[in-house]
């Protein structure tokens, strides 16, 4: 039986467990992201009735001559397939994503995931650095998840590990710049028996000064992103749906469709 106050830990499994583990960078290549791409949409097909996104244009209107960083909260196991179909399916890039328990599930490298040991400060280093070296490859987005453990939904307040602008500020030495996009995703029942993805892209910010206070930028995107989450909760729980496209939307199962065809029947009063 699941210890449903054992569901979230403060302490991060690679630093709760203590011990050095072998890093491992992605490694993709044509025929796995073909097979990655299939299977990681698919997942989402069969679970959920749909996905939709708004705010494309914000990651458009990036600087595209920079790399990019996208960063969300994470607050399920879902998180990272969504986050695949985002930058594979969505905006036709490769996505460099930090996961902590790879050396778990080692075929996910091939998707491009990296691992990440978070026994230390120092044992976390190789996959912070290795993730500024992939932004030398402008197809390449990397995704992260700054507050660097699962939280419950919707958890606040949302705060951010030093990572996320320790790399940014790394980026902008070495490339002149970096394209900082928020992301806010979240999970709903609308109306139907199987729960939709929602996504939103806040305004892409070009960070091109290295020399910011790390802990004070930290509070900053952590806040920016706060408030992007909030503000699309609360668009969603007042039926406030306008922008949103729709990358799928399931077909009504049987049953549904019955049940919309019985909503059209007129019944005969009983006259009682």
């Amino acid at each position: 039986m699941i210890e449903l106050d054992r569901l979230y830990a403060d302490v991060e499994p690679t630093k709760k467990r203590n011990r050095d583990e072998k890093f491992r960078p992605a490694k993709t290549s044509p025929f796995w992201l073909w097979v990655a791409d299939r299977f990681f949409y698919g997942m989402l097909e069969n679970r959920f009735y749909a996905f939709r996104y708004k705010g494309a244009e914000n990651f458009e209107h990036r600087n595209p001559n920079v790399p990019t960083i996208m960063y969300a909260p994470h607050s399920n196991w879902w998180d990272g397939i969504v986050a695949y179909n985002i930058c594979n399916r969505i905006f036709g890039k490769e996505i460099r994503l930090m996961v902590e328990e790879l050396n778990r599930f080692p075929l996910l490298r091939r998707g491009g995931a990296f691992s990440v040991n978070k026994k230390s400060p120092q044992a976390s280093m190789t996959a912070l650095n290795y993730a500024v070296d992939v932004l030398a490859d402008l197809n390449n987005i990397l995704y992260l998840f700054p507050q660097g453990i699962i939280n419950p939904p919707n958890f606040r307040p949302i705060d951010f590990q030093t990572g996320l602008v320790y790399v940014a500020q790394k980026a902008v030495k070495k490339y002149g710049a970096v394209n900082l996009v928020p992301v806010a995703v979240n999970y709903f029942f609308l109306r139907d028996n199987r729960p939709e993805v929602w996504v939103e892209f806040g305004k892409s910010i070009e960070l091109k000064d290295a020399r910011i206070d790390r802990k004070d930028y930290t509070h900053f995107l952590a806040a920016d992103l706060e408030k992007l989450c909030d503000s699309q909760f609360d668009d969603i729980r007042h039926a406030r749906f306008a922008g949103y496209d729709t990358l799928f939307q399931q077909k009504l199962k049987w049953y549904r469709r019955i049940e919309q065809r019985l909503k059209k029947v007129e019944l005969p009063k009983s006259g009682v």
